[in-house]
């Protein structure tokens, strides 16, 4: 599936608002973008929507603020991941990015250090 102008303009400015947290980088994948930092994926971008990772010790702040998990249909199954809305104040703000970029970060250092462990 082509990507549009509009998301690829998306990815790019979600990518540059994360710098503040290390050269952040987008790939191409699943219909969308990963978002990584050092080789570690820790966002998403699907259908223009950033989606960030969260795991059991930051999901219910993403639950509070009442935002979204990311879901995917497959085979007419719906699957989610640990994976929740970027909040709107954070797409508007490099701070409030940097705070939430981080906490994603974490997340996922923390995801993969339970696999390898």
């Amino acid at each position: 599936m082509p990507t549009s102008a509009k998301e690829k303009e998306f990815v790019s400015y979600v990518v540059e608002l994360m710098q503040p947290v290390g050269m952040v980088s987008a790939k191409r994948m699943f219909g969308g973008y990963g978002i990584f930092l050092d080789g570690l994926m820790f966002a998403l971008v699907a259908d223009s929507t950033l989606y960030l990772k969260a795991d059991a010790e930051t999901e219910n702040v993403f639950e509070e603020k009442g935002l979204e998990r990311f879901k995917y249909n497959k085979k007419g199954k719906e699957y989610s991941m640990s994976y929740y809305c970027a909040p709107e104040e954070a797409l508007e703000d490099i701070d409030e990015m940097n705070d939430w970029a981080r906490r994603s970060c974490e997340a996922a250092l923390r995801a993969a250090a339970r696999k390898r462990g």
